[in-house]
């Protein structure tokens, strides 16, 4: 029986074309991987899809994307077996230290448990983010460093992706957590995520579209909430943000390029947040932000 073959997309793009392209390869693909080429500031995007799907819905978003950016990069198009595409996502996930605090490992690897760490168990085969992305290894450090005074109630992620951050934050703090993403892939993965930690009980995965679904506003507010996104939606979304976080609530943001840290900051600074802390790693930045306590 032949194997299943995946389209892969391939894309270079320069540093201030790279969020644009990556959320048009998101908006179609199973999954997308993006690696910084330090010497030349260039992106290398690759993403996969299910062959022949979404062609049209494909040629419009990049077209969009060419509008936005200007940039017209070639495209490479190839068909890689999805064993194949596993075996190099695997081979792409190693066991991850992050802090003092974290592990964070595939579930292709066997090993026991490392003391005073907490393990972060994900499936290799399904990638909506594994801790080896700079944003979410600032989420994870950021988390490690709120954790020392912040001891937060109700606890929201907003743009879960493979449920990462909720399953550290309700393993650290043993507190609920409601983790929402905008894709309903993505929110199945990171239920399917939650079981493999046990965690299930404490993790309510759900699609939702971010601040305008009445779950999330139902739930509010937060003493805490991670946006792992992109910085666009991110400048978008201040105000709601701040509107749903409790007094002396933390929100850690990331998902934004260094050299976009300013705009997002000055976004929520008019909302009302106060920068609190700022973790750099390579091209990305995260952003501890707190909303001041009432008087």
């Amino acid at each position: 029986m032949a194997p299943e073959l995946l389209d892969c997309i391939s894309i270079i793009v320069p540093a201030d074309a790279m969020e644009t392209y990556e959320a048009a390869l998101s908006s179609v693909c199973r999954a997308v991987s993006f690696f910084h080429d330090e010497d030349n500031n260039l992106w290398d995007l690759q993403g996969v899809k299910e062959r022949g799907a979404h062609e049209a819905e494909l040629a419009s978003a990049l077209a969009v994307a060419e509008m936005l950016t200007g940039c017209s990069p070639d495209i490479a198009r190839s068909l890689v077996p999805v064993g194949g595409w596993l075996a190099r996502t695997k081979a792409a996930f190693p066991e991850q230290q992050i802090g003092r605090r974290f592990v964070v490992r595939g579930t292709h690897i066997a090993a026991p448990p490392i003391q005073g760490r907490i393990t972060l168990t994900l499936d290799a085969g399904l990638a909506f983010g594994t801790g080896e992305h700079n944003s979410t290894r600032g989420c994870l450090l950021a988390l490690e460093r709120i954790a020392r005074y912040h001891h937060p109630r109700r606890i929201l992620d907003l743009g879960t992706g493979s449920g990462v951050l909720a399953i550290a934050a309700t393993k650290l703090m043993r507190r609920k957590v409601l983790a929402t993403d905008i894709d309903a892939r993505a929110a199945r993965v990171a239920k399917s995520n939650a079981g493999l930690n046990q965690v299930s009980a404490r993790i309510h995965a759900i699609k939702a579209d971010g601040w305008m679904d009445r779950r999330i506003q139902r739930a509010a507010p937060y003493d805490l909430v991670f946006a792992n996104i992109l910085a666009r939606p991110l400048c978008a979304m201040a105000h709601e943000l701040a509107d749903h976080l409790q007094p002396g609530g933390i929100a850690i943001l990331a998902g934004l390029l260094t050299v976009q840290a300013n705009w997002v900051l000055s976004a929520h600074r008019r909302a009302g947040l106060v920068l609190t802390g700022r973790i750099a790693d390579g091209a990305w930045t995260t952003l501890i932000l707190k909303r001041p306590a009432l008087a």
